[in-house]
């Protein structure tokens, strides 16, 4: 078996997947804050 040696691992495609993840989520949280607001104005 290997040894395992910590911090040796590269991380840059799970870095990369995380920071697509995040960019997604952050755009999609504004699109659901933008629409409430929307339908606040403009519903009631």
């Amino acid at each position: 078996m290997a040894d395992h040696k910590h911090g040796e691992m590269d991380t840059t495609t799970q870095e990369k997947t995380f920071d697509g993840f995040m960019s997604w989520t952050t755009r999609i949280v504004i699109a659901i804050i933008v629409l409430f607001v929307w339908m606040a104005i403009f519903i009631t």
